[in-house]
C-alpha cells in the first residue's frame, strides 16, 4: 500500500500501480544526478571518494593538440621511498616492485587520466599535471621512464613515471592526457601499446637500492655543501653539458591561491641562484606553479637540484612550456 503523508487524505492505491510508480521515482533521480561532466579518461588510479565532487573523470570539450609538448627527458634520479612502498595493496591485490626493471616491456592496454586528478597527489607526492608527459604504472620503481609505442599507429613518446595504476586487469600504464593525445587515444579512451623501460645513461638502478654513483654524489654534495656545486664526476654524471629541449624547467610546488605560490617563490628566490617564477595554468581550475629556470644544459639542471636538495626540496622534477 502506498500512503500519502500525514495530513493529506489517505488514498489506496492497488500494489503494482504502487511499485510502478516507486520505479518512475527512482529513474527520475538517476537521471537527476548522471554524468554531467564530458568523460573520456579510463583512469581508475584511486576510488571517487578521495576527491569529493569529482565522482567521475573527464577530459576537454575539445580536443587539444599537444604536440608541442616534448617527451619526457630520461635522467638520473635518486629514488626515495616516496612512491615506492613495497609491497602495497589497493582493491584488496598485493602488489610488488619489479626488481630489475632494465628488460622491462610489456604489451596491453593503456588508459589515460584527466581533469578529474589534475593538480592532485601522485604516489610520491607530486602534483599531477594532466597537460605534461607522465604516467602511472603499478609495478615499476618511482621515477622511472618508459617508451609508449601505439601498435595501431606505431606513434611513441617517453614519459615519466610518478604515479601507481592503473587498477584495472587488462590496462598495464595510465597516461597523462599529453601524453594519451600524442598517442592518438583521447577520443577512443584505451589503446593497444607497448611499454618498454627507457634507463638513463645506460645505467640501471633496481628500486631503493643506493648504487656506488649514488653514494658517491652524496658524499660529494656534503663535502661542497659551501658551494653548492658538484662535479660531473663526483654526481657521476657523463655528458652533463649536453643540450636539453628549450623550456625545460625544475618545477617544485603548485598552489591553487596565488598568494601561497608567491610566498614558496620569495623564499626559495632567495636561496638559490636560478631564477624562480610562477607559472599558471587556468583549466579546469587556476593551478599557480613554481619553477625554477628556464635550463640549457644538464649542467645547470643538476646543479640547481643540488641547491634544493640544500634546501630540502627533494622532489622537484622536469617540466617543458
Amino acid at each position: 500500500m502506498c500512503v500519502q503523508p500525514a495530513g493529506a487524505a489517505r488514498v489506496e492505491i492497488n500494489g503494482t500501480i504502487c511499485a510502478l510508480l516507486l520505479l518512475s521515482i527512482i529513474l527520475m533521480d538517476g537521471c537527476s544526478h548522471g554524468e554531467s561532466k564530458k568523460s573520456g579518461a579510463q583512469s581508475s588510479s584511486s576510488s571517487s571518494g578521495r576527491y569529493p565532487g569529482k565522482d567521475r573523470d573527464w577530459g576537454p570539450d575539445k580536443e587539444i593538440d599537444m604536440s608541442h609538448v616534448p617527451d619526457a627527458v630520461p635522467r638520473y634520479e635518486v629514488r626515495t621511498q616516496a612512491g615506492n612502498k613495497n609491497p602495497y595493496t589497493v582493491l584488496g591485490q598485493t602488489y610488488y616492485l619489479i626488481d630489475d626493471e632494465r628488460a622491462y616491456k610489456q604489451r596491453g592496454k593503456a588508459s589515460w587520466y584527466g581533469y578529474k586528478f589534475n593538480g592532485e597527489r601522485t604516489s610520491n607526492g607530486e602534483l599531477y599535471d594532466m597537460f605534461s608527459m607522465t604516467g602511472a604504472h603499478k609495478t615499476l620503481p618511482i621515477p622511472s621512464y618508459v617508451r609508449v609505442t601505439n601498435l595501431a599507429n606505431r606513434k611513441s613518446v617517453i614519459v615519466r613515471i610518478n604515479d601507481r595504476g592503473p587498477f584495472h586487469e587488462d590496462r598495464i600504464i595510465d597516461l597523462s592526457y599529453a601524453a594519451a593525445q600524442r598517442l592518438g587515444i583521447t577520443q577512443v579512451g584505451t589503446g593497444d601499446v607497448e611499454v618498454e623501460v627507457v634507463v638513463p645513461e645506460d645505467d640501471p638502478r633496481p628500486p631503493l637500492r643506493p648504487r656506488q654513483k649514488e653514494v658517491a654524489a652524496s658524499k660529494a654534495v656534503a663535502a661542497k655543501e659551501s658551494t653548492g656545486i658538484v662535479s660531473k664526476e663526483e654526481a657521476g654524471i657523463s655528458g652533463a653539458d649536453a643540450k636539453i629541449p628549450e623550456g625545460t624547467y625544475l618545477q617544485i610546488a603548485a598552489f591553487g591561491v596565488e598568494k601561497s605560490a608567491k610566498q614558496l617563490a620569495v623564499s626559495v628566490s632567495g636561496k638559490v641562484s636560478f631564477p624562480v617564477v610562477i607559472s599558471t595554468v587556468k583549466a579546469p581550475q587556476k593551478l599557480y606553479r613554481v619553477r625554477l629556470g628556464p635550463f640549457k644544459d644538464s649542467q645547470s639542471l643538476q646543479n640547481a637540484r643540488d641547491q634544493l636538495q640544500k634546501i630540502n626540496i627533494t622532489e622537484a622534477h622536469v617540466v617543458y612550456q
